[in-house]
């Protein structure tokens, strides 16, 4: 005898295609399943009806983003009341993220961290998922080791490549599991601590430090996704170490960032502030170059390009006409010609881009058109006290560590 699966969701109609009703609308099957349709007046088209039509879909939207913050609320409680599924490297990891998708600073920051360690002697790897690779390989990707560059941006991705490019001494490893990289780094290219670069939400690798990068800015009516940048609420702040703060106007008398960090219940706060430096030609690499009252075209592929424009702007540089393109864009050659042909419509004498998507222009040289990058400058005033504090809390992990492995020895 044949076994009838149960039904598994709601009951379904008797009729797998609908009966066609006679002219009369009277149905020889029934005389009630079939009977004319009478047509549904349609909602008015006016201001009442885009009103009701735009409250359903606000309605809807807020709902999707509070179960987005929901899953983001619990995904963060479940590891932390299950610590033991979180994997844990041999060295130190200090941890560079954010609460919002992109446009923070973290990358700059874990650069100016990487420079710190770097100088307190320490051999510190950047630990990277290498997002939006063209051509990403199984297993873990050196994209530099404490010798020099090992691979192109299409293995690596254009942050880390372009970490690997500014930062000798510091070893820059890809995979989409970064305790593999970190394993790797650790134990064949003997790194002593780990960068987890934009890891606040990579619960399943335990970090000794966790430092939370925010612009003041972002507290401003901020949302979850998809209406707002937020990946988990701002109540999740409270699980930082520290907080590195940009936007914020500190005052001996009443200090912004020190409110801020005593709202978001984050212990420590360390201001930074972000910059355009002067620009450098592409091509030949590295020569200045002056842009003030010179008229350009601006290029950036990044997550917030307006921002990157007005910065131009301010620093004197007429601002012939602006590309934006989504963050990680791959540029194709057709797309570098038809810059080439708006700069020129334009009279822009030259093309200014960002780092980030320089390394995406690379492979497409010879240009035509002659090209600059303006680079995003990183200062901390509390460089020297943000140091001392990080050394510090790196000294009782490896003390921690030292105990537990004492501990296990004797047991």
């Amino acid at each position: 005898m044949r076994r009838v699966a149960p039904a598994s969701g709601p009951p379904r109609g008797r009729w797998s295609s609908r009966i066609a009703a006679p002219s009369n609308g009277v149905c020889r099957r029934s005389r009630i399943c079939c009977r004319p349709r009478t047509r549904t007046a349609r909602p008015p088209s006016g201001p009442s009806g885009s009103s009701s039509s735009t409250s359903v879909s606000r309605g809807r939207v807020q709902l999707i983003d509070s179960l987005y913050a929901a899953v983001a609320r619990g995904r963060r409680r479940w590891y932390e009341s299950n610590p033991a599924r979180r994997r844990v490297l041999d060295r130190p990891v200090v941890s560079i993220g954010s609460l919002s998708a992109g446009g923070s600073g973290k990358t700059p920051l874990a650069a100016c961290v990487a420079r710190l360690l770097r100088e307190a002697g320490e051999r510190p790897a950047i630990l990277s998922r290498g997002y939006a690779r063209q051509a990403a390989s199984d297993g873990v990707t050196v994209v530099r080791d404490f010798a020099g560059i090992r691979t192109d941006v299409e293995h690596a991705g254009d942050e880390p490549m372009m970490l690997a490019r500014a930062l000798e001494g510091v070893a820059v490893v890809v995979d989409a599991d970064r305790y593999l990289a970190g394993r790797l780094a650790e134990g064949r290219l003997g790194a002593t601590v780990h960068l987890l670069d934009d890891g606040f939400q990579h619960l399943q690798l335990a970090r000794d430090v966790d430092l939370l990068v925010m612009r003041a800015s972002e507290l401003d009516g901020a949302a979850t996704f998809p209406s707002g940048r937020l990946r988990e609420p701002v109540a999740a702040a409270t699980r930082a170490d520290a907080l590195l703060l940009s936007g914020a106007s500190e005052s001996e008398e009443d200090g912004e960032a020190s409110s801020i960090g005593i709202r978001l219940g984050v212990p420590k706060v360390f201001e930074f502030t972000q910059h355009l430096g002067p620009a450098v030609g592409a091509d030949p690499a590295d020569t200045p170059v002056r842009i003030e009252r010179l008229r350009v075209y601006c290029v950036a592929g990044i997550a917030a390009p307006d921002r990157f424009f007005e910065a131009v702007r301010e620093r004197g540089a007429v601002v012939a006409a602006t590309r934006p393109f989504p963050d990680h864009h791959p540029f194709s050659r057709a797309e570098i010609d038809e810059m080439a042909e708006a700069a020129t419509a334009g009279g822009a004498e030259i093309v200014l881009t960002t780092e980030k998507d320089l390394e995406r222009m690379l492979p497409h040289r010879p240009w035509p058109f002659r090209l600059a990058t303006v680079p995003l400058v990183v200062e901390m005033p509390q460089r020297e006290a943000f140091g001392a504090w990080l050394m510090e809390r790196l000294d009782a992990a490896r003390h921690r560590r030292l105990e537990a492995a004492r501990g296990e020895s004797e047991g």
